[in-house]
């Protein structure tokens, strides 16, 4: 089990949102380099880069920071990225500057094509990322449901070659109230490909319950929130989920 921390980036800041609210923004460091060589000390064997800006533009708009980051950790671990990634020649980018892998989330359900082509182009490094709430995909920094069922998207994008979801329940991240284990488990067994849990991870009990379930298909954990406010020790978490399944 993966234990993902990630770093939110919002004008060049590590932050964390509540529920996607860019208005509703913590800051945890001015120097995003710096906390994703904390995580790499720690530890941590993958790390998970949102270009927040970029989530709502369009377009990539944290680049620097992101390539500073590549720089400082891109050999120790791999790094995802997702936020504004709309085409072919921003995937090549980012993968020349080190990154392992690229998410495509609001495009994968608007533009199905561009994810075919990337699928295509990128082969083993293509992520797609799935936020919904109560079982509706959402799009557009979750700004719009949408009504298509997470399961059905999933398997359709599974027949691209996307390389794993990322399923993310809105109406718990950021919210520490734990991780919707039922539903990441029933997306996970109506795939073949591996799904990451996302959205509201509180504690060591959450690592716990995820681990139960890894061999229905579930790859591993984001951890946004409680890794930086102390709820959840990094370093002993992953040591747990270790132990547990090896």
């Amino acid at each position: 089990m993966l234990l993902i921390p990630a770093i939110d980036l919002k004008d060049g800041q590590c932050v964390r949102l509540k529920q996607g609210d860019m208005d509703q923004s913590t800051t945890f460091g001015d120097d995003p380099s710096a906390v994703a060589k904390r995580w790499a000390d720690a530890g941590a064997r993958r790390l998970h880069l949102v270009d927040l800006n970029g989530a709502f533009a369009g377009k990539p708009r944290n680049e620097q920071a992101i390539r500073k980051i590549l720089r400082e950790v891109g050999s120790e671990l791999d790094v995802q990225l997702g936020g504004g990634i709309r085409d072919l020649d921003t995937i090549e980018r980012y993968l020349d500057a080190g990154l392992r892998y690229v998410i495509i989330g609001t495009a994968a359900v608007k533009n199905p094509g561009f994810l075919q082509d990337a699928c295509t182009a990128f082969g083993g490094h293509i992520i797609v990322g799935l936020d919904a709430r109560d079982g509706k995909v959402a799009t557009d920094g979750w700004s719009k449901l949408s009504g298509h069922e997470v399961v059905d998207l999933a398997r359709k994008f599974q027949d691209y070659g996307v390389e794993s979801i990322i399923y993310t329940d809105i109406g718990r991240d950021g919210m520490l109230t734990g991780i919707n284990v039922d539903a990441t488990v029933k997306l996970a067994q109506a795939l073949t490909i591996p799904v990451i849990a996302s959205g509201g991870l509180s504690n060591m009990a959450d690592i716990e319950k995820l681990c139960a379930v890894e061999s229905e298909g579930i790859e591993g954990v984001i951890c946004g929130r409680a890794i930086y406010s102390g709820d959840l020790d990094f370093v002993a978490a992953q040591a747990r989920a270790d132990e547990l399944n090896g």
